[in-house]
């Protein structure tokens, strides 16, 4: 097998008339580099692939990048790093930047100047100016998947959201219900698709008929829950049953049908997405869809650890299974079950 040839910064420097030196400041997020100078080392270095070597003299921690600090969900996630990490020798710090779709521009020069040991980033993807940059430093990076499809080659770990879509609406067409309706996220996120697919897939086997207003596209997000449940409910024939597409919304479904005075689950039952802890503490329990989060977390660590060792993962793109937990908010149609 030919040895692959590494660019070296000498040749940077001469292809771009640009002094080491400057590269150097470049390459670990110095300030006093123009804007111009900086476009063009950070062009040349993507073009040709330049990688810096690993250095043992780099901070020892995995830093994890995520849009919001939202409770259980980011918290079961920030766990299952912090513990593979540990195991690991390996210290972990938080940066909150950016949406769902990607970490916000700023970041990314202040990862440079840290240098952190590697990153696990809960965004749909990054560009691929933002990739390049990661990639010159040496800084090996996974993806938890929870929002988006991120582009081939970058590794990521994900779930099975539209098989959970599948068992959240045949264990309601199991039990009798017909008119099921569903509150998905957003619909430019991948994982509210596929989970409404996964829906949409039970229903049709079924040989039922969607009528369009059962469909909803919400926020992940309790109030946006709440008030597409009370339109639904508020509907002429209304829906037996909802499957919400994450925990959240589902809670918000119990306030609006509880405020309305319909009861759950004799009246309507309600199934999640993603079993947080709230969905336990519900009243009543949560039946929901189990995310793996923390097995997600561990596994993303585990592809960083191999990455500095520049082991490549088997496969980029990995999905963990999801599975049903049937707790107290579902019932046959019509008929309140004992707990």
């Amino acid at each position: 097998m030919a040895r692959i040839q590494r660019v070296t910064l000498k040749e940077i420097a001469a292809q771009t008339g640009v002094s080491m030196t400057t590269i150097s400041k470049v390459l670990n997020g110095a300030p006093d580099v123009s804007s111009a100078t900086r476009a063009l080392v950070e062009d040349r270095l993507r073009e040709s692939g330049y990688r810096r070597r690993k250095s043992r003299k780099r901070p020892e921690y995995i830093e994890v990048v995520l849009h919001e600090l939202d409770g259980d969900w980011a918290l079961a996630i920030i766990e299952g790093v912090r513990e593979s990490a540990a195991g690991a020798g390996l210290a972990i710090s938080l940066s909150v930047t950016g949406d769902r779709r990607a970490p916000g521009p700023e970041w990314l020069d202040s990862v440079v100047r840290r240098g952190p040991t590697g990153i696990i980033l809960l965004f749909a993807g990054i560009s691929p100016e933002q990739r390049a940059m990661l990639d010159a430093r040496g800084i090996p990076f996974v993806i938890i998947d929870p929002a988006g499809d991120p582009a081939p080659g970058i590794p990521s770990v994900g779930s099975a959201n539209w098989s959970g879509g599948v068992a959240a609406t045949r264990h309601l067409l199991e039990l009798g219900h017909r008119r099921i309706a569903a509150i998905t996220g957003p619909e430019d996120v991948m994982c509210s698709l596929a989970r409404l697919d996964g829906y949409r897939a039970a229903m049709t086997s079924a040989g039922l008929r969607i009528e369009p207003g059962w469909v909803r596209y919400g926020d992940f997000r309790r109030a946006g829950g709440e008030r597409h449940a009370r339109a639904l409910l508020q509907l002429p024939d209304p829906p037996t049953a909802v499957f919400a597409g994450n925990d959240l919304q589902a809670i918000g479904v119990l306030h609006a049908a509880r405020a309305m005075g319909v009861d759950v689950p004799r009246d309507l039952s309600v199934v999640g997405f993603d079993d947080l802890a709230v969905a336990e503490l519900a009243s009543p329990r949560l039946s929901t869809v189990h995310q793996p989060l923390r097995e997600m977390a561990e596994q993303a660590t585990r592809i960083v650890l191999q990455l500095l060792e520049d082991v490549p993962p088997q496969v980029t793109r990995i999905e963990l299974a999801t599975r049903l937990v049937v707790r107290d908010s579902t019932a046959r149609p019509g008929r309140l079950v004992a707990v």
